[in-house]
């Protein structure tokens, strides 16, 4: 009896192993699509495909026809009008394969999340209480590319670019479902204690929401290249706090769509979050649990570097290497943060 239970224990833990290790798969596929996404927004390359095919989009023109073709459509919108006119076709070629290898992407995505998991449906390999979690996930994952469309419409009506709102919002989803991913990934492998009623874990949960929020600052700097407003750090034109702030009318009005301000909250958020890191990292430099303390000092390193990235990339002028790196950079920082909180949780 035992032994039938024994083998039965390793068979569901080897079941978890692999559901993991596909959803830290998954999660390497998002984090790809994020910063190729952070590229094709750098390179200006997001509205060159004028069309959504989410079955045939995934070949690509295959002769001189259907890239003049392809090109010819991209003529008929405001980008090309307002801002390109001229443009060659060979310049057009290379903002195309940005935004074409952005949806391939999207598309691998798709299919390296359901291949697998009704795989995994059909050999019976998933618990009930997981079933509605990988559904959400596959959801997510539909909404997530018509949310994708919805940000390039934007740009194809009279102003040539996507709203920053729906860029961000793009953004967030994204983080979300990596978010999403991600924790039950590792509490398949790392199991935790839902309710831990103390400091850290609180402390911990924050940490999180707000390099949460920071991405999402981001992604309105993005949208705005609020990015390019100052190339000094720590002060902007010579200011700690700069003039004009709040030319824009309402204070709401200027958080939300003046790029100086936007770039200014997304520095000052910057020291918040390093700052909550740090006391984080102090809380628990002395916590009995290697693993904890290895969590809390990668947290520190993560942020150190990612702020250090932030200030690159501004005295660079959002150089596109550098300004990439730092969006990857976002993820791995929050990557720290789940494993922190999931090692504060932890069952052992």
């Amino acid at each position: 009896m035992s032994l039938a239970v024994n083998s039965y224990i390793k068979a569901k833990d080897r079941n978890n192993r692999h559901i993991a290790m596909w959803l830290f798969v998954v999660c390497a596929f998002v984090f790809a699509m994020i910063v190729v996404g952070g590229i094709t927004r750098l390179t200006e390359s997001g509205l060159s495909m004028v069309n959504w095919k989410p079955i045939s989009g995934i070949i690509p023109p295959l002769n001189e026809a259907e890239w003049m073709a392809e090109f010819d459509a991209y003529k008929e919108y405001p980008e090309y009008q307002k801002v390109n006119m001229g443009m060659t076709l060979d310049e057009f070629k290379n903002i195309f394969f940005w935004e074409y290898s952005h949806r391939v992407l999207g598309r691998l995505i798709g299919i390296v999340f359901a291949v697998p998991f009704f795989f995994f449906l059909w050999r019976k390999k998933v618990k009930r209480a997981l079933k509605p979690h990988l559904w959400t996930l596959l959801v997510l994952g539909g909404c997530q590319g018509v949310l994708g469309w919805y940000m390039v419409m934007s740009g194809l009506v009279d102003r040539p670019d996507v709203s920053h709102y729906r860029l961000t919002a793009h953004l967030g989803l994204a983080v979300i479902i990596y978010i999403y991913a991600f924790w039950i990934a590792m509490k398949l492998i790392m199991p935790v204690r839902e309710h831990v009623p103390n400091k850290p874990v609180g402390l911990a949960t924050t940490y999180v929401v707000l390099i949460f929020i920071q991405i999402l600052l981001g992604g309105m700097v993005a949208g705005t290249n609020a990015g390019l407003v100052s190339d000094t750090w720590p002060l902007m034109f010579g200011q700690l706090i700069p003039d004009g702030l709040f030319a824009n009318g309402s204070v709401l009005a200027n958080m939300l769509d003046n790029p100086l301000t936007i770039h200014f909250e997304h520095r000052t958020f910057a020291y918040i979050v390093s700052i909550v890191a740090l006391g984080l990292w102090w809380e628990l430099k002395s916590d009995g649990r290697r693993s904890v303390r290895f969590a809390a000092n990668l947290v520190v390193l993560t942020v150190l570097g990612q702020f250090a990235l932030g200030v690159l990339t501004i005295m660079n002028m959002v150089a596109i290497p550098i300004a990439a790196a730092h969006q990857g950079g976002a993820i791995v920082t929050l990557s720290a943060s789940l494993y922190l909180l999931n090692r504060i949780k932890a069952e052992i």
